[in-house]
């Protein structure tokens, strides 16, 4: 497998540092409002990331973390009148039923910046005590310019970087690059007892402590949106490889932005869509296979057109897997000869989806491959009589790589009013005599009431509108 790697801008080799396991880092959300499409997007692809690398063997460690204390979650505390605990444990919740519901997998370990503050004070005075940070009137600071390769993920030239810096009001720094490790605590704020005073910790610190609490010092993937490799990640690089003297991450991995017809989602455009609001009015399915319908490096575009063509995907999908099941049920008895040819053909559809996911983790490709054993299961299976045999291994093939991209998980429970039932069986004896014009009149009837009938070579099979 190669994976493109932000910090060499190339496609490399994935090799982990331990055969054994895999230890991947996902940057989560700071949990103040619902979640956006573009906080969804990092969640869905690095979950297939996840679920491919277990997929190809091996065993996967992952760390995704919570931040429940910045100043986004104090301001809305303020705003509401409640603790940032409240505000923290309210949008943790919703952020559970909104995973939960695009199908991705839980981390190994969602750790919170609350319950490792004794990590971030260590990794801080670790720091100070390497000359990498300094305190400040109770603020503590890392020295940016002492750390010689700061801006190499992100290919900034420092200069750059210098010329853009500012210091804020309040702020008591030795250079305008040097960002907050350690916050004091403000009139009415949260904090915690430090070495340097009561205060709070800053937000890029909270991901090395608990990076090298439940990974170690050197991790294989770290992994999160584009937005997040300057600063965030550039100085949780810099703070870790200071901090510990080795590589932080061997790969780093970054999806694309995502605009909302055409234009990049922000607040300020008015053009924000959360994916609860999206889930509302389709579904969080169609979601997620949104998100991973285009290559996760490039930029994705969300309008309801797309949305709307990402729906009748799936349907198409679904239909083929429903078919699958009839076509099982009402399968021929076995022709071994024919098995074995079938069953060669639509086992280059995994070749061809592990091809795809291979490289760089083309999730485009690798649903185009899914769809295009759905054409060979319409040609090849479902319009000719084949064996249980072929059907089963291509219901298993199929559920195989679905399962891989974490699709189809709404199998629906399919059931039919007796009447309809009675319809259904009053027109095939209809068939079987010839009495077409009856047989016509029930399937008119039944599409009337949404419900479509197909013919197949293994039997009629139905489904709703």
């Amino acid at each position: 497998m190669k994976i493109f790697n932000t910090m060499t801008r190339s496609k490399e080799e994935f090799i982990p540092a331990d055969k054994n396991e895999v230890k991947i880092y996902a940057c989560g959300p700071t949990v103040y409002n619902y979640i956006h499409i573009g906080n969804a997007r990092p969640l869905c692809v690095f979950d297939v990331l996840r679920r491919y690398l277990k997929y190809r063997g091996y065993n996967v460690k992952f760390v995704q973390n919570f931040t429940d204390i910045d100043d986004k979650i104090i301001n809305r505390a303020n705003e509401e009148g409640i603790s940032f605990e409240e505000v923290s444990k309210k949008y943790i919740n919703e952020f559970w039923t909104d995973a939960h519901g695009l199908n991705v997998m839980d981390a190994d370990i969602h750790p919170r910046a609350t319950e490792n503050i004794d990590e971030i004070i260590n990794i801080i005075s670790t720091l100070i005590e390497k000359g990498y940070a300094y305190c400040a009137q109770g603020d503590v600071y890392f020295r940016t310019l002492k750390f010689e390769q700061y801006g190499k993920l992100s290919h900034q030239p420092i200069e750059d970087l210098e010329s853009g810096a500012r210091i804020a009001v309040g702020e008591i720094k030795e250079d305008p690059l040097d960002f907050a490790l350690w916050k004091s605590a403000k009139k009415g704020e949260p904090y915690w007892e430090s070495p340097w005073g009561n205060g709070r910790p800053g937000w890029h610190i909270e991901c090395s402590a608990m990076n090298r609490k439940f990974l170690g010092n050197t991790i294989d993937i770290h992994c999160g949106g584009q937005d997040l490799i300057f600063p965030h990640h550039e100085n949780e690089l810099a703070q870790s490889e200071c901090a510990n003297g080795c590589t932080f991450a061997r790969y780093w991995m970054h999806n694309g932005y995502i605009n909302v017809d055409n234009v990049k989602m922000s607040k300020s455009l008015g053009n924000f869509k959360t994916v609860r609001e999206i889930a509302n009015a389709y579904g969080y399915e169609v979601i997620r296979y949104f998100l991973i319908s285009s290559h996760y490096r490039s930029p994705i575009n969300y309008s309801i057109d797309i949305i709307e063509q990402c729906k009748s995907a799936l349907e198409r999908l679904y239909t083929c897997r429903e078919s699958l099941d009839f076509a099982v049920e009402n399968a021929c008895v076995s022709d071994s000869e024919n098995d074995s040819k079938l069953i060669a053909e639509i086992d280059s559809r995994r070749e061809q989806f592990i091809s795809a996911m291979d490289d760089d983790l083309n999730t485009a490709d690798g649903l185009a491959a899914l769809f295009d054993l759905t054409k060979d299961i319409n040609t090849k299976i479902l319009e000719k009589k084949v064996s249980k045999t072929v059907c089963l291994h291509a219901s298993s093939l199929f559920d195989e790589l679905c399962n891989v991209l974490g699709i189809l998980y709404n199998k629906k429970e399919n059931s039919l009013d007796s009447d309809v039932e009675a319809l259904i069986q009053k027109r095939e004896e209809a068939r079987k005599n010839k009495d077409w014009t009856t047989a016509d009149k029930i399937r008119d009837d039944l599409k009337n009431k949404g419900i479509i009938l197909k013919d197949t070579p293994q039997g009629v099979t139905w489904s709703k509108i």
